[in-house]
C-alpha cells in the first residue's frame, strides 16, 4: 500500500486505498463515502426490560467522511482573495521542493503550467462549491485539500496536488 504524504509538512493526505484518478496530470480525486462512527454497543448478555428498550438511542454516532476521518484531516476555511494569496506561496514552495529533490525541468514546467490552467478552468469556477482541509499538523504552508460533490449532489470526493506529495511505501 502507498501512503502519500505532504512534501512540504509530512502530514498523510491520502493512500492507494481509494480509487485515485489522475485529473490534467496535475490533481488526485478519490471518491468519498460518508461513515458511521462511534456508537460502540455493548452486549452483556441480559435481555432488555420494557424500561430498558426506550434507552436503546444511541446519540454518540456520528456521520463523517471516510477519507477526512482517516488521515485526521483539519477543516479550514477560505475566502477567494485569501486562498489565492495561500496557493501562491504553496505553489513556489512545492516548485522549491521539486528542484530541491532534482525533478526534471519538463516535470516543473508542466506542473507549473497545469497548476494554473487547473486554478483558472476548475478551481476559481467552482470556488463557492469547495470545502477546505489542511493536514493533521494544521500547517498553513502545507497542502489544503478541496473537498467537493460530483453532479450526483450526493458522493463526495476530494482533491489533493499530485506534484504536492510523495509516496511512502507501507
Amino acid at each position: 500500500m502507498l501512503i502519500y504524504n505532504d512534501i512540504l509538512t509530512g502530514d498523510e493526505m491520502i493512500s492507494d486505498s481509494y480509487d485515485l484518478k489522475l485529473v490534467d496530470g496535475i490533481v488526485y480525486e478519490a471518491d468519498c463515502a460518508m461513515i458511521t462512527e462511534g456508537g460502540v454497543q455493548i452486549d452483556i448478555g441480559a435481555n432488555a426490560s420494557a424500561e430498558e428498550a426506550a434507552e436503546d438511542l444511541d446519540d454518540t454516532t456520528v456521520k463523517v467522511n471516510n477519507i477526512v476521518s482517516s488521515f485526521r484531516l483539519q477543516s479550514t476555511s477560505f475566502d477567494k482573495k485569501g486562498y489565492l494569496a495561500y496557493l501562491k506561496g504553496y505553489m513556489k514552495a512545492v516548485k522549491a521542493a521539486l528542484l530541491e529533490k532534482g525533478a526534471p525541468a519538463e516535470e516543473i514546467t508542466a506542473f507549473e503550467k497545469g497548476a494554473q490552467a487547473y486554478v483558472k478552468g476548475t478551481i476559481l469556477a467552482k470556488f463557492k462549491d469547495f470545502e477546505f482541509y489542511t493536514g493533521e499538523s494544521m500547517n498553513p504552508d502545507g497542502m489544503v485539500a478541496l473537498l467537493d460533490y460530483r453532479e450526483d449532489g450526493v458522493t463526495p470526493y476530494i482533491i489533493v496536488w499530485k506534484h504536492g506529495l510523495k509516496e511512502v511505501k507501507v
